[in-house]
């Protein structure tokens, strides 16, 4: 029988008139990494703090570690004290200490679970290590920069040694050498049997490390399912994107027929289709036209769902 790392039926949640969360429900196995993806405002954050137990749902249940030898589960918020005692955290600020060193930190987190100094302090070199952060132990977190200290609060969230990790945008901020280190230390941990909900706004990282996703929008999810096979589901497999001067006037060309679907986002045409060969002999009509051919990605996937208009923070 295969363990249910978390389990949510359900859920929702009101503020006044405004439903932020609306009937939503999905799982996360042993082993895998589970992306929430949305625009702002979809629920994701409140999705979230319902399941770490900081904030109560209206409607709906949350159930951790539903299976082999707890066959009921432990259900947030009546067991919140067990349940966090097995979570990992990694929020999107910063919430380090900045009076401590980077191994104190780890030290003092540690003592929040009760473990034992002798034990913490075991722990830490290996922690360290993981993070790449032997050579920085004695130095505190205003001399790190963004990326080391993103990897001190991963490696933080890991001292209790946790089954399931919740990451809200661990990468956002970063520069894109510093985004590939995180994303390997998280493959890593996923390689070692580590489960993962993990929140984010980048689409090439949502696709190059969630096994399955769910879509919010509006506060309802969408969509679920492996990234390529909802791209498979919902897109054509060609893309063709034209930028340039006159971009804009192909909406009127013959050749939009071309497309089975074509969208427009700021001076670049976008042509989705089935077969792009057409396409693209058509458009060497147009040499003064810069063109861009690809396959469909999550990106792509995402802006159809929930659309282009830029939504403001919630």
């Amino acid at each position: 029988m295969q363990s249910s790392i978390l389990s949510v039926q359900g859920l929702r949640k009101c503020y006044g008139d405004s439903t932020v969360v609306d009937d939503v429900s999905f799982t996360l196995e042993a082993g895998e990494c589970l992306g929430v993806i949305g625009p702002n405002g979809a629920g994701k954050t409140t999705t979230i703090r319902m399941c770490l137990g900081l904030s109560t749902p209206d409607e709906g249940r949350i159930v951790y570690f539903a299976g082999p030898g707890a066959a009921e589960g432990w259900q947030m918020p009546r067991d919140a004290l067990a349940i966090k005692a097995q979570l990992g955290v990694v929020s999107q600020f910063d919430t380090l200490d900045p009076d401590f060193s980077c191994a104190e930190n780890l030290l003092v987190y540690g003592r929040y679970f009760g473990l034992k100094e002798a034990q913490i302090r075991a722990r830490i070199p290996a922690l360290l290590e993981f993070a790449s952060l032997t050579h920085k132990a004695q130095v505190k977190p205003g001399e790190l920069s963004g990326g080391m200290k993103r990897r001190l609060s991963l490696a933080r969230a890991l001292v209790n040694d946790p089954r399931l990790l919740l990451l809200d945008e661990p990468t956002t901020g970063l520069d894109p050498q510093a985004r590939h280190l995180m994303w390997e230390r998280l493959q890593r941990l996923l390689q070692q049997g580590k489960s993962i909900l993990l929140t984010t706004h980048f689409m090439d990282e949502a696709e190059r490390l969630c096994t399955r996703l769910v879509v919010l929008d509006h506060g309802k999810k969408i969509a679920e399912g492996r990234p390529r096979d909802l791209i498979a589901r919902h897109l054509e497999p060609d893309v063709v994107e034209v930028y340039g001067n006159g971009a804009l006037a192909l909406m009127d060309a013959p050749l939009k027929a071309l497309a089975a679907r074509v969208e427009v986002s700021g001076e670049t045409v976008f042509f989705y289709t089935q077969d792009a060969k057409p396409l693209l002999t058509a458009l060497n009509a147009y040499p003064q036209l810069r063109t861009l051919h690809r396959p469909a990605n999550l990106e792509d996937l995402f802006l159809k769902l929930t659309g282009r208009q830029i939504r403001e923070d919630a």
